[in-house]
């Protein structure tokens, strides 16, 4: 399901091996001159990124206009952001927003929700705090492109101040995926540079898609200058390299990803892609056994497999990886989707019925089920027919 997640979006693959000793330096994993006219994309400050209007700002004072408490005004202001927002629309994975944009359009990806509230709750002198959720491998499908998604949330605590020492040290806890804070996955604490460095690769994932590489660079650069050791941006910055066949240096950028995170299977698996263009075979082959192996036990993971299967027409490879997620995992409604349309192309017209009726049942938001019901109508039709 597109959860309310967040997202290093990162078109990215990986393993598990033992990390090659490396040497690079930052300044070497820039290539500016491969990409003529980087310098006239208008890259987002983070004043930009933060900044609120005085309509934002008022919305914020209103939220706690009467509430005297800390604890209360928080709670408060938490509140008004969700009633505001299409919460049945509020994760679009293209909507990388500053905080005014989010504001007014009342919905975007988690990560733009986020540095929305941020703002909101700074406006109010409350002290916050992102938090990065290390949420399992979780791939969503956008114009024929896996996206792997990661997580942040807030924690919103009042001023410091003696009469506000009794306040939960922990602090209100903001997460626009209630799922992924209730399986109490670790949290980091993330640096203000850090999220600027997210939010900057986002924007240049949406540029890549769109091909425009000069203008993905540019973001992608300006991520990594923010936060070099950010493994999300130097994978989709070696993956940006790969695509324009600057095939060294997308193997050093993607080396660098893994010395910062051995366990970023993205980076590993596009470097076993790499590694094919480059023709060295037997490494790309060590690399996808053993990230294969790691990725065993991720319902996601099938899920993913399953979807490009489905997308080759590989009817049976689909059922299979679909299946094998469903044993990972029964609650996740994207599962009994990929089962469901697997059976009607396979002409099981019963059991299509049966697992979108479980998909819809398992679905979150008004939305999904609407989409969900038009299947389920089509269906009935056919079977009444």
């Amino acid at each position: 399901m597109k959860r309310f997640s967040i997202l290093l979006i990162a078109m990215m693959f990986i393993g598990c091996q033992a990390v090659p000793k490396i040497s690079v330096s930052h300044k070497t994993l820039l290539y500016d001159q491969g990409f003529a006219g980087f310098e006239s994309v208008i890259v987002e400050s983070e004043t930009e990124i933060f900044e609120l209007n005085d309509e934002a700002k008022a919305f914020a004072k209103s939220a706690i206009k009467g509430v005297f408490k800390p604890k209360k005004q928080i709670q408060a202001l938490v509140q008004q952001v969700f009633s505001r927002s299409d919460l049945n629309l509020l994760y679009r994975a293209e909507a990388n927003t500053v905080a005014n944009q989010t504001f007014h359009n009342r919905a975007a990806n988690c990560l733009s929700m986020s540095i929305m509230t941020y703002a909101l709750a700074k406006e109010l002198g409350f002290s916050v705090r992102f938090q990065d959720i290390e949420i399992p491998e979780y791939w969503t499908m956008r114009e024929g492109q896996s996206l792997l998604n990661g997580h942040i949330n807030l924690q919103i605590l009042p001023p410091s101040s003696r009469e506000h020492i009794q306040f939960f040290t922990r602090g209100f806890e903001v997460d626009f995926d209630a799922q992924a804070t209730r399986q109490h996955f670790p949290k980091t604490l993330l640096k203000l540079n850090q999220v600027v460095a997210m939010f900057h690769n986002n924007k240049g994932a949406d540029a890549l898609i769109k091909k425009d590489y000069v203008k993905a660079y540019a973001y992608f650069r300006s991520a990594f200058l923010q936060s070099p050791d950010l493994s999300s941006v130097l994978a989709n910055l070696g993956y940006l390299y790969r695509l324009t066949g600057h095939y060294e240096l997308a193997e050093r950028t993607y080396l660098r990803a893994i010395k910062q995170d051995k366990n970023n299977l993205t980076a590993w698996r596009n470097l076993s892609y790499l590694y094919r263009y480059m023709g060295h075979d037997e490494k790309a082959n060590d690399i996808v056994d053993r990230v294969t192996r790691k990725r065993a036990d991720n319902p996601f993971f099938h899920i993913n497999m399953g979807d490009k299967a489905f997308e080759k027409q590989q009817w049976r490879i689909a059922l299979k990886h679909y299946q094998q997620a469903l044993k990972l995992d029964k609650s996740t409604h994207e599962v009994f989707f990929g089962l469901g349309k697997t059976y009607f192309e396979l002409g099981n017209i019963q059991r299509s019925y049966h697992y979108l009726k479980l998909a819809k049942k398992k679905s979150r938001t008004q939305q999904e089920q609407a989409a969900y019901q038009g299947k389920i109508d089509m269906l009935v039709t056919l079977k009444s027919g």
